[in-house]
């Protein structure tokens, strides 16, 4: 059974994005039963600003925080990357938390749940270049959200269904695009 993280992008105090990926989380679930959905926030990691002595693709780990999230996000054959748009790009928690594995991306396929004032469209721009360098195939079809409409007060996540409807397609083109990266995968353990 393949097996897909819902990964959180923020790990700021009041965050919005762990009550999204939960939602996101549960729409995975039900709308795809045949795989194993886990949610995996980045913030019970506590990971500081990238202090890896040797580049990530190395994996020759120094610090404990990132041999435990180096075994956790090996675990996955895809992901679903929850960001909020800071500053018109990705949340620097995501960003940093990206930069922290190589291989352990690599070769898996991922969608992508954004959200801010204008759907989070210029975090998911920023956030697959980042994805691409790390050879981590992510598809088209894009779950989107507003502050303005999908959140109560702005800080409870309350969707429309128009905008909650977004995450099905993007489900649907993650389950197909991750089930085949296995075979990629394993065609590479075998050369």
């Amino acid at each position: 059974m393949s097996k897909i993280a819902v990964i959180t992008g923020s790990t700021r105090p009041g965050r919005n994005n762990l009550q999204v990926a939960e939602w996101v989380l549960a729409r995975a679930q039900e709308r795809q039963p045949e795989v194993e959905f886990e949610l995996v926030d980045i913030a019970d990691f506590n990971l500081p600003l990238l202090n890896e002595a040797v580049p990530a693709g190395y994996q020759q780990y120094s610090n404990e925080a990132t041999k435990e999230f180096s075994a956790r996000i090996d675990e996955f054959d895809g992901f679903i990357f929850v960001t909020p748009e800071y500053n018109h790009s990705v949340a620097p928690a995501l960003a940093n938390a990206l930069s922290y594995l190589n291989a352990e991306w690599a070769n898996k396929a991922a969608g992508i749940v954004s959200y801010g004032s204008a759907f989070g469209v210029r975090a998911v721009e920023h956030l697959r270049g980042i994805l691409s360098e790390l050879q981590i195939a992510h598809v088209q079809k894009t779950g989107m959200f507003s502050l303005f409409g999908d959140f109560e007060n702005f800080s409870a996540f309350a969707p429309t269904e128009m905008q909650a409807a977004s995450v099905d397609p993007m489900l649907d083109q993650l389950v197909t695009w991750t089930k085949a990266l296995e075979s990629v995968r394993a065609g590479a353990a075998a050369l």
